[in-house]
């Protein structure tokens, strides 16, 4: 490999490697590290690569071996210092005999927060953080919401028309995007937590919710259904033993009306209702939350969108825009709910990146409400 020609190339690749954790390390964070000699020369490198197996700065430090002593290590993360699911890092880059460590970031973990940092300026190391920490920061951007809320990072996804509908006036929907957009959308699956429908989006095209081919992480697929309406022949209820299904229904319906569902492998939720809020949506994302769910997906449809979207919960969006065109006024949008009144208030995508996906144009970005909380 090319020696690193700055210290800021070098934390850019640990940054990369970081990236290639997502969807497999969940809820810890992505991180990568890379070693280097006084001449940039990368002497080892790493990321995490699984929940449960070792952080970044123990296969970098493998790798490097014996060479690692009097070295640099970059890390997209601050060190961990406490016995968790591995031994900590902080104490492995002592015995390791690094000479100095430069972290993008400290770690908002209020079991390391700043002490892994301490642990290794008190072995003599020295130690420099804030480099590339912007960019860090938007990769653990959902690790910090899960870690500091408690509360999962919401991504919305929807496929619409030119004209901005997601289904003709008669519901039919099946298929605006095309194949490709539809094999994104599986991949997307593949790195969730949970997906999250309305009941109306059961009735209406009895979907799966299951990425083909499977990714990393299986999906809980989860239907917001107050009335406990989703049909015992849906697809999601005939599956609910090959892949989990969360079934939130309104508190007040008695057992007899969802027995036959959970007898069926279904897991029921039942939270308070009414019918000019419907469910606390907050609540629920606490709940989830509490579950360890970092990436949550809202697939649809528009009633459902538009509630958290008024909520200003989402995070992130996704959205396949296909050259075909519905029209009528009573053909549905993407955004129901009450939507904003003032253009210059409400959320923009920050930095969207926008690609063609066979027919179809991807938007794809964060919101600029998300990057301030």
């Amino acid at each position: 490999m090319t020696p690193f020609a700055t210290p800021v190339a070098a934390m850019q690749h640990a940054l990369a490697l970081a990236a290639r954790g997502l969807g497999s390390v969940e809820p810890n964070p992505p991180v990568g590290a890379v070693i280097v000699d006084d001449v940039g020369q990368c002497l080892g490198e790493g990321w995490h690569q699984r929940y449960g197996g070792p952080h970044a700065e123990v296969h970098a430090l493998e790798q490097a071996g014996s060479s690692a002593r009097g070295a640099t290590l970059y890390v997209t993360l601050e060190p961990c210092c406490h016995f968790g699911k591995t031994p900590p890092c902080s104490q492995a880059v002592i015995a390791a005999g690094v000479k100095r460590v430069v972290i993008a970031m400290s770690d908002p973990n209020p079991r390391v927060a700043g002490e892994g940092i301490a642990e290794l300026k008190a072995a003599g190391i020295e130690v420099e953080v804030g480099l590339c920490e912007a960019e860090a920061r938007a990769l653990t951007a959902p690790f910090v919401r899960w870690m500091t809320e408690r509360r999962p990072w919401l991504h919305a996804k929807w496929a619409m028309t030119l004209d901005g509908k997601i289904a003709s006036r008669t519901g039919h929907s099946q298929w605006i995007s095309g194949p490709e957009s539809r094999a994104k959308v599986h991949e997307l699956r593949g790195r969730m937590d949970a997906i999250i429908v309305g009941i109306g989006t059961v009735l209406a095209d009895d979907p799966l919710l299951t990425a083909r081919p499977p990714g990393p992480r299986t999906a809980t697929r989860m239907v917001i259904d107050p009335q406990a309406r989703m049909p015992l022949t849906s697809q999601l209820v005939q599956t609910a033993r090959e892949a989990p299904v969360l079934w939130l229904v309104a508190d007040h319906l008695t057992p007899d009306h969802t027995a036959a569902i959970e007898a069926a492998g279904v897991e029921r939720l039942s939270l308070p209702h009414d019918n000019q809020h419907g469910f606390p949506l907050k609540g629920l994302l606490s709940i989830l939350g509490q579950r360890s769910m970092t990436h949550v997906l809202i697939e649809g449809g528009g009633k459902l969108l538009g509630r958290v979207f008024d909520a200003g919960l989402i995070d992130e969006y996704h959205i396949f825009i296909a050259p075909k065109l519905i029209g009528g006024a009573e053909a549905p949008s993407p955004l129901g709910g009450i939507g904003g009144e003032w253009i210059p208030n409400t959320p923009s995508l920050l930095h969207p990146t926008i690609v063609t996906v066979g027919e179809d144009v991807y938007i794809h970005g964060r919101t600029t409400s998300s990057s301030q909380r």
